[in-house]
Order: C-alpha cells, then structure tokens, then sequence
C-alpha cells in the first residue's frame, strides 16, 4: 500500500442555476491577459448540448484519454511514441478555433467618435486574434446555453448519439419534452492524466503532495500532445506565449487553505473540497478494468478510509502530514463519494480516474410530479418517478457511470430518500428513531458552513514561502508576459507584495488575512 493524498472536488448539480459566476471569476483571476482570450479554464454547459470545445467528448474523434490494447494494458488512445514523434511538428488532431470560437470586442470607438450624419453608427465585431472585422459570429462558449441552439445542435451531442444507437429516439428535442441542466467543469485532476503521460517535454507534472496538475511553463514546448491526450480538453494552447495553459486548482490559494475562486464566487454553493486518500499502486489496476461499466466502481476500490489504522499506518509511513489525515477524516468529498455515494465521476470511460465528481441533479423529478397533480415531495411519488425523470437516467448513466444506470438510480434514491425524510421532520411525522445518516447528509447538502464545505489543509508556513519563490524563480507568473518583470510598486501575481521586487514574501499573511475576512460574520470580527 502507498497512501497519496489529493485535494478533490464535488459538485452539487442540484444547485446549480447556470448563473456563470465561477466562469466570470476564474477567468478574471487567471485567463485575463493577450493569448488567452478564448481560454475558459472553468465553464459551465447545458445538457445536452454539444459543450466547450464543441462535442469534445467524442474520443473517436479527439483521441483523448486511455483505452487497452489486445493485451489488455493502458495506452494513450492518441498513439504510441513512434506516432507522437512522426507527428510533433504538426499534431493532426486538434481542436481548431472555430471549434472554440474567435474571440472578438466590438468596435465602441466608431460608436463613440463617429462624425454626425443621416446613418446611426454601428459597432462591429471585431476579432481580437487577427484585429480585422467579423462578417460572421459563428459559435462562442455558451453558444447552446440554456438550450438555445438544442433544436439544431441537440442531435450532434455525443451522449444522445450513442443513446440513440442503443435505444432509439429515446431523446426528443420537441419544445414541451425538452430537458437540461446545467454541468460546470474544470480540470479533473486526474489520477492517471493522459496529459501528463504524452507530454514529450515532461513539462506537465502531478504534484505529489496534493494531487494538483500543473504545467511547467519552462520546460513546456508547445507540442501540443497534452491538448489531443486530454479527454476533457482542458489544456488550452497560448498562441501568444507558445505554452500549454490549464487550470491550476488554484493553487497558491489552496495551499493557505483557501478555496478555488469558483468555489468561493459559487452563489449556489455547490462545491465541495477536501482530501482523499488513496493507494497508488492500486491506480493502474483500477485504470485497466475490463468493462467501462465497472471503472466507477473500480476508482472506489483506490480510494482509502483515513480511520482505518492500517491505513494511518501507512500514511505516516509515507510522509502524509498529520494535519492532512486529519483534513482526511472530515473530508466533505469523502462523505459524499464513499459513505453516501452520491456523487459520481465524469466519464470514468476515460481511464483517467478523474478527481472532479457530480452529484446527479434530481429537481426536475419534483417539477415534473407536480406538474402531473400529485405531491412532488411524497417520499412514495419520488421513488416511483425516479425511472421517469424528465432528465432520462439513461442520459445521465452516460455522463457519469459509462451506461450503467445501477449507481446513477441509487444516488438518486438516497437523494430523494433524504428528501422525502426531511419533510416529515419538517411536518412532525418523522419515525420516532430518527436517521442521524441522512440528517447529516441533509446538513452537508443543504445548510453546511464555509469550513464543512471545505476543509482544505494549509501548507506550513516556510514551504508555502518556498512554493512562491520556485514559482516566481522559474517565470510561472499568471499576470506577466514571458520575461517581463513585476516593475515597483506593481502588484505580483501572488498578492500585493509578491513579485520579482527587493521585499519580503508576505503574500502568505495577506492570504490568511483575506480568509479571516471571507469566513468573518460581521466586519468587526476580521
């Protein structure tokens, strides 16, 4: 046993409204400067729809993740070495710009300065990769946004695709059978990372102390092969700086326990964060299950309990600090991936064990009872239409567990058992012997505090000061161009008194400063 430790994430589809905060937010913080323009480290897709870049879940396509060979061994779906090597000059298969879209401002300026006359002035789009006018504006990132363009693009969706292959028109996009919902992605953080392992550059590494992935902005080549392994197409090429760019988790906030800025900007509050134990050795093995069907089931298996004593054993064996078990034991993720298994993970087909799981949204259920005359929150009712959600169980069987809808129907049971549970305690006819499991459950979904929705270990004060100088030591400045230096009086990219500057590091204290501040129920208490 080799017990590693990693920052995971759930998210709570039931809450989530598509409102785009942790969009706006995260791309304010780190995708905000030349080269980036078209580069959404987090967004949010309606299902079904075709998502960001456009049906980048087709692999068929893509070549993105693992897949076994005759062997029954994990290799990269794009292709061996002697094929990334005959194709590292001009890597084929990419997503193109019209796959993304063409970033573009309009023209305000001819608004504003254009001189009086007979014809009122118009702005015209303009693209901000070339800087010439725009006859078309053809896709964008939310293009199919709230279904939008589903009566057009619906049947393109990989997912209705390949249920339609299987059981006919079960998908429908007439008006009044129309159904969605909204899927926020990030970065998964894979424990077994297809970008990692085709990067010829070895610029894309996995942090062992946290599980993050990052990309090494020096030794990174711009080979692109990291773009084609990912399946989630999640690492995004920076045309003005020649690198691979991706999510960071946030890092440099995760390390003084804060949480990721979608986290924090959510006004939902449907993520959750913590650490997950798990046995390395076991990866692989998971990772090379036979049947797709079997891998969620499989990544459960990896998964480690902090409580057990062989495992805390081994874990202090392993150098994991006593803070992280102990992060480890209260861990929102856990309870929700292990104990309740609610939440699910997103196509675990993939083979990349991703670390970003969903709880499966189970409100259209209620609406769709209550529309029919019947009580939409009576336990009986949930339970009998859970196999007629608006939202086909099938649909999300796909997204979530590779077709087998066993775990999708449970997790959407014990939803609705929580539901139907609570009800009765809020109308007085709970059973005498109340359910402290589903209370709990109920806490933690609904009205769980800042620090039970994310309970994030803090790096020790001299190693965070160590992260930040090997950050800035090496160029990974997030707010500067290549070999441009943070001027006096310029803020770094680490906080007001970070930087390339003859000062001390504080940013740490600013850090905990902001935390104080952020957790703070009234302004005297900061």
């Amino acid at each position: 046993m080799r017990v590693m430790a990693q920052i995971a994430m759930v998210m709570n589809l039931d809450k989530c409204i598509g409102c785009h905060a942790c969009s706006v937010t995260c791309k304010q913080t780190w995708t905000n400067r030349r080269g980036m323009e078209y580069v959404w480290f987090n967004n949010v897709e309606t299902r079904p729809g075709l998502g960001y870049p456009r049906r980048y879940s087709d692999q068929e396509k893509w070549k993105g993740g693992w897949e076994l060979d005759r062997r029954g061994r994990l290799k990269l779906k794009q292709g061996g070495r002697l094929r990334k090597l005959a194709e590292i000059f001009a890597n084929p298969v990419l997503p193109t710009v019209e796959d993304y879209y063409e970033p573009w401002t309009y023209d305000y300026g001819n608004l504003q300065q254009a001189p009086l006359g007979d014809d009122y002035p118009v702005a015209r789009p303009r693209s901000l990769l070339t800087g010439k006018p725009m006859d078309t504006i053809r896709w964008s990132a939310n293009w199919d946004d709230n279904l939008g363009g589903t009566t057009e693009h619906g049947s393109q969706d990989p997912i209705v695709q390949k249920m339609r292959e299987k059981v006919g028109e079960t998908v429908r996009f007439a008006f009044e059978q129309a159904f969605m919902f909204y899927l926020p992605r990030i970065c998964e953080h894979c424990l077994n990372p297809a970008c990692v392992a085709s990067c010829p550059s070895g610029a894309l590494y996995k942090r062992a102390e946290d599980g993050i992935v990052l990309v090494d902005q020096d030794r990174c080549r711009g080979w692109q092969q990291c773009v084609t392994a990912c399946p989630y197409k999640k690492i995004y090429f920076n045309h003005r700086t020649g690198k691979a760019e991706k999510c960071t988790f946030c890092y440099p906030r995760v390390e003084v326990g804060l949480p990721t800025v979608c986290s924090e900007t959510c006004p939902g509050r449907l993520r959750y964060l913590g650490v997950m134990l798990y046995d390395a050795d076991r990866v692989a093995a998971a990772a090379e299950t036979t049947d797709d069907r079997d891998l969620y089931e499989a990544q459960l298996g990896v998964f480690l309990d902090p409580n057990d004593p062989e495992v805390a054993r081994a874990a202090e064996s392993a150098g994991v600090p006593y803070e992280w078990m102990q992060a480890a034991r209260r861990s929102p993720v856990r309870k929700l991936i292990c104990d309740y298994k609610v939440a699910l993970p997103l196509h675990p087909e993939f083979r990349t064990m991703p670390m970003v799981w969903y709880i499966p949204p189970l409100s259209p259920v209620v609406d769709a009872i209550a529309e029919s005359g019947h009580d939409g929150e009576d336990g009986d009712n949930l339970f009998g239409a859970i196999d007629a959600l608006r939202i086909p169980i099938e649909y999300l069987a796909e997204l979530f567990t590779a077709g087998d809808v066993v775990p999708v129907r449970s997790a959407l049971g014990r939803l609705a058992a929580m539901r139907a549970y609570m009800r009765e305690v809020n109308l007085g006819t709970a059973p005498e012997e109340p359910s402290t499991e589903i209370e709990e459950m109920y806490r933690l979904l609904a009205i769980a505090k800042y620090e039970e929705r994310y309970v994030i270990p803090t790096a020790a004060m001299a190693d965070a000061h160590a992260m930040e100088e090997a950050a800035l030591a090496s160029g990974c400045s997030v707010d500067y161009d290549e070999g441009q230096e943070a001027a006096d009086g310029v803020p770094g990219p680490f906080g007001d008194d970070s930087g390339k500057k003859a000062l001390p590091l504080i940013s740490l204290e600013n850090f905990h400063a902001m935390r104080r501040r952020q957790k703070a129920d009234r302004q005297e208490e900061v």
